[in-house]
């Protein structure tokens, strides 16, 4: 049997007893071991029925065992939705109704309130400290498992993205997409097998998981597995790492610590950060404190990376760098989708190996974002300078970007509008030197009512991931229009963005 892609990242490690997961408390799982859980972890899966193309929902904290269920679908030819943690049992429901998973994992705290939204599903625990019913299985199963036949299109992953209007998206991401973008970065990045990241990001996300997790798998790298990012515990294992890589925040709060230095630096190599846009204040105040350039880079759910700042030569602070090689990144005009010329503000689009299939079940939002040629148009407004760096200046889309997760503003002024006593309102984000946005809510009320933005954030607040909770709300006579009775979001922003 062959994987296109289990093989490359974990099936080549059967054997190898060179480290995989080094952990606190000194514990190390060699990669021999970890494949063997996967394998496990697979047999429980057969076990339950689960045939190839079925879909594993996964909501658990980041943990060796939740890791291994990536490598276990991998192997077994299923299709993982990874849930980030802070999603609420309203949020779950559509994600599990769309994508229909014939197993869901979560944390045995979170089972009961997660049965009444299975739609048939097999429901299974996998705890904080690694206990719950799918290890408990797992533990009885074989250490030896027969890989499925995979191929390039076969879907391995649905991620779920969104707009700023409308049902959320399921990105659709073959073995062919995760492996040619592992393949590139971690050519690009020089890892080798002597390399070991530090590893603090979450496994839901694109950053963590298909990024982070399959560069070192595919390299042979170690990794220091942090269940979150908590500066002092990064501090302290500097020393033992070679790579990190984070999102914004991570730089901010370790400038913010005194013995983040030069010489705590000295044994790392790379530094890099994307998932939000770095401000350029952060690039020099990092390499003036440790004489390390951070190296930026520019991905998504849909197309994981597409550009990335070089490893040898100028990162450039602004920009993210150039397209990942067999990637083609181009400026288009927004309305006409004609080429624009180097220099010219427009539409990002890219093509290549690393752009999704589509959005599952979505044939209309995938035809209007995902042209017949395979350009994919992202939303996201940029130039090339004249060096050919690309940057990104702006997004068309009201998307809010904040330590690294997307906030989509029509969710939450779904919810404000929906509190009696308010008119309307507007959700928008401003700067933040720590997240690199923050989210902003303005209501305008109905005559003749008084509203009191705690309540109103009391209100809504128990709907929404934590990390979607706006940062205060302001109470308006009313929003700002254009001619067309359009909301400027961008007056919005400028009103409320704090002075430097």
């Amino acid at each position: 049997m062959s994987n296109i892609l289990f093989d490359p990242l974990f099936g080549r490690h059967a054997n190898s007893t060179a480290p995989f997961l080094l952990l606190e408390g000194a514990r190390r799982i060699d990669y021999c071991d970890f494949v063997a859980l996967s394998a496990q972890l697979a047999n429980v899966f057969a076990d339950l029925g689960l045939v190839k193309g079925d879909r594993v929902a996964l909501q658990v904290a980041k943990t060796p065992e939740a890791l291994a269920v990536y490598a276990a679908c991998l192997r077994s030819g299923l299709v993982l939705l990874p849930l980030n943690t802070a999603y609420t049992t309203s949020e779950l429901d559509y994600f599990l109704s769309d994508a229909e998973p014939r197993l869901v994992i979560c944390d045995a705290a979170d089972a009961d309130a997660m049965t009444g939204i299975l739609n048939g599903a097999e429901l299974h625990t996998l705890n904080a400290d690694g206990s719950g019913s799918l290890s408990a299985a797992a533990a009885a199963m074989p250490t030896t498992h027969d890989v499925v036949d995979c191929a390039e299109g076969d879907l391995a992953a649905i991620l779920y993205t969104s707009g700023t209007t409308g049902r959320s998206k399921g990105a659709m991401l073959s073995h062919a997409n995760l492996l040619s973008n592992a393949t590139a970065l971690a050519d690009l990045w020089q890892f080798t097998d002597g390399d070991v990241l530090l590893h603090a990001l979450p496994i839901f996300h694109t950053h963590g998981l298909f990024v982070a997790v399959n560069v070192s798998a595919l390299s042979g790298a170690a990794m220091l597995f942090h269940p979150t990012f908590n500066a002092e515990k990064l501090l302290a294992d500097l020393p033992r790492a070679t790579t990190l890589m984070g999102v914004p925040t991570f730089y901010t709060r370790l400038l913010s610590e005194a013995s983040f230095t030069r010489e705590a630096t000295a044994h790392m190599r790379l530094f890099v950060s994307g998932s939000a846009p770095l401000l350029a204040d952060t690039h020099t105040a990092f390499e003036a404190r440790t004489g390390h350039r951070i190296l930026e880079r520019y991905g998504m759910t849909e197309t994981n990376m597409n550009a990335s700042n070089p490893y040898m030569g100028e990162r450039r602070p602004g920009t993210v760098g150039f397209p990942l090689p067999g990637v083609e990144i181009r400026i288009t005009d927004p309305t006409t989708g004609a080429a624009l010329a180097q220099g010219e503000t427009g539409m990002i689009e890219v093509r290549g190996p690393n752009v999704f299939g589509g959005y599952w079940r979505m044939p209309e939002k995938t035809a209007e974002e995902l042209r017949e040629t395979g350009f994919f148009i992202t939303g996201d407004l940029g130039q090339i300078d004249p060096d050919g760096y690309l940057m990104i200046v702006g997004r068309q889309k009201d998307l809010i970007i904040s330590g690294g997760y997307n906030i989509y503003p029509k969710e939450i002024e779904v919810l404000l509008d929906a509190v009696p006593g308010v008119r309307e309102s507007a959700v928008f984000g401003v700067p933040h030197a720590d997240f690199g946005e923050a989210t902003i809510g303005v209501v305008v009320p109905e005559a003749g009512c008084a509203l009191d933005p705690a309540a109103l954030l009391s209100e809504i607040t128990p709907h929404l991931a934590r990390f979607k909770h706006p940062r205060r709300i302001e109470i308006v006579a009313d929003l700002p229009r254009n001619t067309m009775g359009k909301v400027q979001k961008n007056v919005l922003r400028k009103t409320y963005t704090p002075a430097t």
